[in-house]
Parts: structure tokens; C-alpha cells; sequence
């Protein structure tokens, strides 16, 4: 009760604070009316939802996760117009100060807001606001496809030229918009590629949210097959269940639905791709997270079918596996497919020049293709959306992977 109290009294100060801007900037009374009208309607809403709201363990229900965003673009927009009051307030105290001490005024009085500075802090505290309501709005369904060629020396020559898409963390459990996932899947299977790789979480905490989806994944189509991972969100280890019984048996729905929708899950396995006497190697490990996240990821055992010459794709829902275990491996795993960070789903992206998140000060593989000691990964930024509910310039992404033989110069 003492931290919801102490948080009130702050969101109200704060708000408060950044009303001055309003008064300053504007004249009309209705406007600075209807923002104490939002702001109040944003905590209410966030604290019911919070106290009376459902209860779903750690992940946040969709009703939580929209309380939650429509206070982050709050919180946000007061934040920013309140750097530029205070800059400005610190020069006022100053100033009064020395007109008071100095100037001969025989009393202490601060000199009025300049309106020109409370219109830019409003203007520049607009831009993140409107960002993250775009965000919510717009921008988690905003899919792209991301394109990579990738060369290696030691590909199999029949598989030069070979296309795969990967997709991750579905998150099944936070989509509000069918036709828009619709067209994603329609966008994937567009690419044409010969095999689709699902690096996890297909759900935010149980199998029963992926259900109403499930014939719509199911017409995901590749060739040479569809195949899947687990990853942290599938085992259900989020929320609280009446008994171990049932959250092991929601586990297994989720594995046999995957299997109905025609993915072939690896649960620490392997398979093998066949072109003629050329092969590639699938290994598909369980979630294995650094921290506390679950590790039920077995590399070796993952691997024991396969040989230490083959020419291996790892499917890993977390980089920190590669980071951690994969990379201090004695046999070499050509190319990783990971997910798991979203890109925090906010950051900006300018190719070519900016990439940026700050999740980067959490993952050093955040998002897209990096190599280290000869092995490759890709981080894909994720097909879906968690806890905030939308996406502010790190958008929802279908990676689509060529495979090439490197030339012998």
C-alpha cells in the first residue's frame, strides 16, 4: 500500500510540474483541462488494472499491458517537458537571486516561464508520446522482411543458393487483430523460401492462447519442412498453476499442438536435410537462458546423432546460449538461430548507420547477424509483442536467409 501510495504522490507531482508547460504555452483552459482529465483517467485505469485487474503471474494480460503503455507515454511526455521546466526554473532561481541580492529589489520574485520554451519542451515531448501511441497502434503489426546472404566455406554445393525463413517469439497470447496476422502469415509464406525455421515462445504463458491461431500457423508453408524450438514462455513457468500435474500437462498440449500444426518440434534433437548426397544438420535445443531463465538446452545430446564434420544450423531461443555455451564448444556450429530479446521493441534502426536499444546494455546479440571465432547468429527481433503492447522502431520481423557457397578467389 506504501509503494502504491508513494507512486501516486509522484505521478501526481509530476504531472502536475508539467501542466505548467501547458498554462504557459496556451490560453484556453479546456486544454490544460483535458490533460488532468487523461492523466487521471491513465493512473485509474493503471491502478485497477494492477489491484482489481486479473491475476496472470509475470507476464502482463493484454488489459495490464495497455494500462501499462498508456502511463509509459505519459510518464514520458511529462519527463521530457519537465527537463526543459526545470533547466529553465533553475535560471529563474537564479536570476531572481541575483536581481534580489544585487539589483536592489527589496523582494525575492522569480521571472515568468518564457512561453517559447514551454512550446518546445511541449513540441519535443510530443515526438516519444505520439511515438509510443503509434507504437501500440500501428506499429506491432508493422511487419518487415529483413534479408541476409551468408557465405561459408564449407556449405554443401547443393545447397548453394538454399533460402530459409526464420520467424520468433510468436507470443500468441497478446494479438488483438486478426487480419493483420493474417497478412504476416500470408507475408511469410510469400517469401517461398525451402525450409522455415521457429526459434520459441509461441505463447506468453499457456497453450489455451495459441488455440484460435492455430489453423491460421498452420497454413505456413515450406518445402523441405517446418520445424520449432521451445522457448522461456512455453514451459508456463510465469503464472501460477493449481497443480504441477497441470502445468505439466499444459507443456504437453503445447508440444502436440505445435505437431498438429506441422511443425516437427526438436526437444534437443536433430534431423537431417537432404539434397543428393549432400546434407544439412538441424539441431534443435530446449530454452537455455543465462541467469535465472530455464536451461532444460542439452548441446550434446542435442547433437549426439549428428557428426562433428556436418555442416550445422542450431536452433537456440536465447543469443546468451551462443554467447555462453555454443561459442566454447569443441565442434564448430556453422550459423544460430536465436530470438528471444524483441530488440526490447523500441530502439532506432537506420540502416547503415544506426542500431540502436536498450536492450544492447542486457544482450551484447540483440538484433540481426554477427560472427564470432568463424560461427554465425541471428538474433531475429521477434514476430510478436510482450508486455508493452506495441513497437517503436524496432518493428516485428520475418528474417529470410540465403545460403551461399563462398567463391575460391
Amino acid at each position: 500500500m506504501l509503494r502504491w501510495i508513494f507512486f501516486v504522490v509522484v505521478y501526481l507531482v509530476l504531472c502536475f510540474y508539467a501542466l505548467q508547460a501547458l498554462k504557459t504555452a496556451t490560453r484556453y483552459p479546456w486544454v490544460y483541462y483535458l490533460y488532468m482529465v487523461v492523466t487521471l483517467l491513465v493512473l485509474g485505469n493503471f491502478i485497477y488494472q494492477f489491484t482489481v485487474g486479473e491475476a496472470d503471474g509475470r507476464v502482463l494480460s493484454r488489459p495490464k499491458s495497455y494500462a501499462f503503455g498508456f502511463l509509459l507515454a505519459m510518464l514520458t511526455f511529462n519527463l521530457i517537458t519537465i527537463l526543459f521546466l526545470f533547466s529553465e526554473d533553475i535560471f529563474r532561481l537564479f536570476s531572481g537571486a541575483y536581481h534580489r541580492l544585487f539589483g536592489g529589489s527589496e523582494e525575492f520574485s522569480l521571472p515568468t516561464r518564457r512561453r517559447f520554451l514551454s512550446l518546445v519542451a511541449l513540441g519535443m515531448a510530443a515526438m516519444p508520446f505520439g511515438a509510443l501511441l503509434y507504437g501500440m497502434y500501428r506499429g506491432k503489426y508493422n511487419f518487415k522482411v529483413l534479408r541476409y546472404q551468408l557465405e561459408f566455406d564449407d556449405l554443401p554445393p547443393a545447397f548453394d543458393g538454399y533460402q530459409i525463413t526464420h520467424i520468433s517469439d510468436v507470443h500468441s497470447g497478446s494479438f488483438d487483430n486478426r487480419p493483420k496476422i493474417e497478412y504476416a502469415i500470408d507475408l511469410v509464406n510469400r517469401q517461398k523460401s525451402d525450409v522455415l525455421f521457429f526459434t520459441g515462445d509461441l505463447v506468453n504463458n499457456k497453450t489455451d492462447e495459441m488455440k484460435p491461431w492455430a489453423k491460421l500457423f498452420s497454413q505456413l508453408q515450406a518445402p523441405d519442412g517446418k520445424f520449432s524450438i521451445l522457448g522461456n514462455h512455453d514451459y508456463g513457468d510465469y503464472i501460477p498453476w493449481e497443480t504441477d500435474e497441470a502445468k505439466l500437462q499444459n507443456l504437453e498440449d503445447l508440444k502436440r499442438l505445435q505437431r498438429e500444426m506441422g511443425f516437427d518440434l526438436l526437444l534437443n534433437e536433430s534431423r537431417y536435410l537432404q539434397k543428393g548426397d549432400d546434407r544439412l544438420a538441424i539441431i534443435g535445443v530446449e530454452n537455455w537462458g543465462r541467469g535465472g531463465f530455464k536451461k532444460a538446452g542439452d548441446l550434446k545430446r542435442a547433437s549426439a546423432a549428428i557428426g562433428a564434420d556436418d555442416f550445422k544450423i542450431l536452433l537456440s531461443h536465447d543469443p546468451s546460449h551462443w554467447e555462453d555455451v555454443v561459442l566454447q564448444d569443441e565442434w564448430h556450429y556453422h550459423l544460430t538461430l536465436s530470438g528471444h530479446t524483441h530488440g526490447m521493441q523500441f530502439g532506432i534502426e537506420i540502416p547503415g548507420l544506426v542500431k540502436w536499444s536498450p536492450v544492447k546494455w542486457r544482450y551484447k546479440y540483440w538484433a540481426g547477424v554477427y560472427e564470432e571465432l568463424g560461427q554465425l547468429i541471428n538474433v531475429n527481433r521477434g514476430f510478436g509483442f510482450l508486455g508493452y503492447p506495441g513497437r517503436v522502431g524496432i518493428w516485428p520481423e520475418i528474417t529470410v536467409i540465403t545460403l551461399r557457397k563462398k567463391s575460391v578467389a
